[in-house]
């Protein structure tokens, strides 16, 4: 997945932004140089938390991709094991 151009904190300003009375969506989103559905995508995931929950939700999602890949690492080996304790010599 391609890497954002903003940090947390800058996507939760932006978001916050957007929140304040007089300002036009698409005026937004043009100022920052995104499009309306990647507004509602950070919305989406974004939305409702400050900046440190935002960098705490990061972090946790990196924590969470490297486990699965540590589960995935073990299922693969007990797979292999089982392979060998099948095999009759």
């Amino acid at each position: 997945m391609r890497k954002s151009k903003f940090t947390e904190a800058q996507i939760v300003a932006i978001l916050r932004e957007a929140e304040e009375p007089g300002v036009a969506l698409p005026d937004l989103c043009r100022k920052h140089g995104i499009s309306d559905k990647t507004y509602y995508r950070y919305k989406r995931v974004y939305g409702g938390v400050s900046d440190t929950q935002a960098s705490q939700l990061k972090q946790l999602q990196q924590e969470n991709l490297r486990l699965r890949k540590l589960v995935v690492e073990r299922d693969l080996e007990i797979e292999v094991m089982k392979e060998i304790a099948a095999k009759k010599w």
